[in-house]
């Protein structure tokens, strides 16, 4: 049974491209009041697990500035208010960071990272049998290297905790499992 919240009174603290910070007055469906409900406001998001025709993952790897570390990562990104759909958004995603594209394309899952206290949605897509097309094509605060990984490390890195990006894990593992691969 789905439970809905009464929204009293909202106004936004902080609004930038990238994160928006808006305060909710709530009350709960068990008349308890939360004056100050915070809910981060970003553009959905688009990850692509890609593998090519040789049947490698590939991945990237750059630095991020939360954790202070460097990661493997699937590419990714926003989607923009350009791209027609979050499909559109991924394949632009995937040739604007890695030069690759075309390929069988499929949506892999639609999830929230943190539905607690965001509001868009993640949406995976796989692509199969993709291919260098062109060149990477990076926004200017990007700095990516491309890598080009076996299902053993893409293996191994998973079970060793090292893609830390948790969406990108999920959809990961989700692959791995349906595929009997693990």
């Amino acid at each position: 049974m789905e439970k809905k919240i009464k929204v009293l009174s909202s106004k936004y603290l902080f609004q930038e491209p990238w994160l928006t910070v808006r305060e909710d007055n709530i009350c709960l469906q068990n008349g308890i009041n939360i004056p100050k409900y915070y809910v981060l406001e970003y553009p959905d998001w688009v990850n692509v697990l890609a593998i090519t025709k040789d049947k490698k993952f590939l991945m990237i790897r750059q630095y991020r500035h939360g954790t202070q570390t460097t990661n493997y990562e699937l590419c990714g990104g926003c989607v923009d208010a350009e791209d027609k759909s979050p499909m559109q958004a991924a394949q632009r995603e995937l040739l604007e960071e890695t030069g690759y594209g075309n390929g069988k394309w499929r949506l892999n899952l639609k999830l929230s990272a943190n539905p607690s206290t965001s509001n868009n949605w993640t949406y995976n897509f796989i692509a199969e049998d993709v291919e260098l097309i062109g060149e990477q094509h990076l926004d200017g605060g990007e700095d990516i290297s491309v890598h080009l990984l076996s299902l053993d490390k893409v293996k191994q890195l998973l079970q060793q905790n090292e893609i830390i990006q948790s969406v990108h894990a999920c959809a990961l593992w989700k692959y791995l499992a349906e595929k009997n691969l693990l």
